[in-house]
């Protein structure tokens, strides 16, 4: 069983999206949701999410892009694959932030949208025939959907629009927002800066005003930071959870 959420202002397009997935060669139950604020309440423990971008809602949450960065927020034993559905093509780097699986644009192709769940299903069924693998951090970039293991993240790196992901063998640059991913890597990574996210399991050593990485690379530490850091490296050094 494949638990799919439609969060959509627009009746008949969400009468649409549900004709679509009940065409597919899956076992799904379908939850339609007009607002984001229903959507949110109510999503938990969802496999898919299409997610209309412009909900023109007047709540808390303005959009399905708001939605979608609360839904990244919120602690969860799984995370949802996310299908934007628009009709506007200017958000396509938007939802690289929320690391949205696919930007499929209105009125949609029933080819293109039995494409994507065919993929989405595929992910979703390796997940759990394997719920012990190691943590990834799914990204987009050029069309293409990658999956990078968290423990070959030494940290990451802020810089214009991208964010920089800094390996144990290279780099990879893509579009996206610090904080987001601050907010979704919690717990082995720490934002010593403004500019810089950290693999807590790479620092080997640290002073007020900067930290020492495995790879032999020393960032600045905010003063604004340090104390926090602290806590959080010592916490992190006593659950004994390096890599």
């Amino acid at each position: 069983m494949i638990r799919t959420a439609i969060c959509e202002d627009d009746a008949r397009t969400r009468a649409y999206l549900a004709s679509l997935i009940r065409t597919q060669p899956y076992s799904c139950e379908i939850a339609e949701y007009a607002s984001a604020e229903d959507c949110l309440s109510d999503c938990g423990g969802m496999d898919i999410i299409f997610l209309d971008i412009g909900l023109g809602s007047s709540g808390p949450i303005p959009d399905g892009m708001a939605l979608a960065r609360e839904i990244r927020t919120r602690t969860s034993p799984t995370r949802p694959v996310i299908i934007f559905v628009t009709g506007y093509d200017q958000y396509v780097f938007d939802a690289f932030d929320v690391g949205a699986f696919q930007y499929l644009l209105k009125p949609v192709d029933e080819a293109k949208f039995a494409q994507v769940f065919l993929r989405a299903a595929a992910q979703i069924q390796a997940e759990r025939e394997n719920p012990q693998k190691i943590p990834t951090l799914t990204v987009q970039a050029s069309g293409l959907c990658r999956a990078i293991p968290l423990d070959t993240i030494c940290y990451i790196e802020s810089s214009n629009h991208k964010v920089v992901l800094h390996l144990k063998d290279g780099e990879f640059a893509y579009y996206a927002k610090i904080r987001d991913l601050e907010a979704e890597l919690r717990g082995p990574f720490f934002r010593i800066h403004k500019g810089y996210l950290v693999n807590l399991a790479y620092i080997v050593g640290y002073t007020k005003t900067d930290v020492a990485l495995r790879n032999g690379e020393t960032l600045l530490l905010s003063k604004y930071k340090y104390q926090d850091f602290v806590k959080a490296y010592l916490r992190f050094l006593k659950k004994g959870t390096g890599l």
